[in-house]
């Protein structure tokens, strides 16, 4: 049953972490490793959808699984510690737990990875979920009774929209305020720092 309790949800790239360092070496390394040509360049501009669907680009369908599995193996030595919080993203997540609330991560990154991630930049969220994407995320948020999901992508708005959420998008990512907008978020900053601000002016009215 949803929960009374205010519960927010988090995308992972690109609005807590910047992850294009690390993403790119692992690409890197599964590019040198299997001799595919991967432009990680293009690769790390557009963040946000599944893994299976950048594989696609790259590989056969016959081979895209175990790209996908390689490219997971790969990426705890090599994609962890070049990446980093986003400005404002301890206190995004902080600023919930400071009301009361819970702050839940929901991302369609392969959930270990994640949790790496959180662990080595010091992000406390109370609940992790990976592997879902675009609506795939109003699985989680309605779940956990999210009233509001913070994200950088359209998918991001189109979760929290089939989650009856709050949609909250930052501009940190691969998609502007004018795609977020027609794509239906309801508040749009320019980043987390603005975010504990924000939360708490909601919280109160």
């Amino acid at each position: 049953m949803p929960s009374p309790t205010l519960t927010v949800g988090f995308d992972l790239d690109m609005t807590l972490i910047d992850s294009r360092p690390g993403i790119k070496v692992a690409y890197e390394v599964l590019a040198a490793e299997t001799g595919v040509y991967i432009d990680t360049d293009l690769v790390v501009s557009r963040l946000g959808p599944p893994l299976q669907d950048e594989m696609r680009n790259w590989f056969p369908a016959d081979a895209i699984d175990e790209a996908c599995d390689r490219y997971r193996a790969i990426y705890p030595d090599t994609a962890i510690t070049p990446s980093t919080a986003l400005p404002g993203a301890r206190e995004a997540v902080e600023a919930v737990q400071a009301l009361g609330g819970r702050a839940m991560v929901v991302t369609a990154k392969y959930e270990p990875n994640a949790k790496l991630h959180l662990a080595h930049l010091g992000i406390e969220a109370d609940v992790l979920i990976g592997g879902l994407w675009a609506e795939g995320k109003a699985e989680a948020l309605l779940e956990h009774g999210a009233r509001i999901y913070v994200g950088d992508h359209t998918g991001d708005v189109r979760g929290a929209r089939a989650a009856n959420a709050l949609s909250v998008a930052v501009t940190t990512g691969p998609c502007d305020e004018a795609e977020l907008r027609t794509a239906g978020a309801d508040v749009i900053l320019p980043d987390l720092t603005e975010f504990p601000a924000w939360l708490r002016t909601f919280a109160a009215a």
